[in-house]
């Protein structure tokens, strides 16, 4: 049986758009941890997103971390999740834990 087709993400099906996602190749799941830019950054690369790299300046818009900015310090392609170094959680112990980050939500 075929794992993965690249003619399913032209569906309009939620559930064949899901599947798309969930059996996405690692190369692949690159593109789908893509972040818009910033204006002015739009117009020096002509181009309104790009993937998320480590050691990127990223500004988080929405959720409980909105308007902070700060570094990405992992990406993690399985889970299309980024690591953002002013996103963190305290843990008992007084040690920090990054909180993971979907890619869409920067600027």
């Amino acid at each position: 049986m075929k794992e993965f087709s690249a003619s399913w993400i032209s569906s309009k099906n939620p559930r064949k758009k899901r599947k798309y996602l969930f059996k996405a190749p690692l190369h692949l799941r690159r593109v789908l941890a893509s972040s818009n830019l910033s204006e002015t950054l739009r117009r020096k690369y002509k181009r309104r997103s790009f993937p998320v790299r480590k050691g990127d300046t990223v500004k988080i818009v929405r959720g409980q971390f909105r308007k902070k900015t700060g570094k990405v310090q992992d990406v993690n392609r399985k889970k299309v999740r980024v690591y953002v170094d002013c996103a963190f959680q305290l843990k008992k112990d007084g040690s920090k834990s990054f909180y993971p980050i979907h890619p869409q939500i920067f600027r």
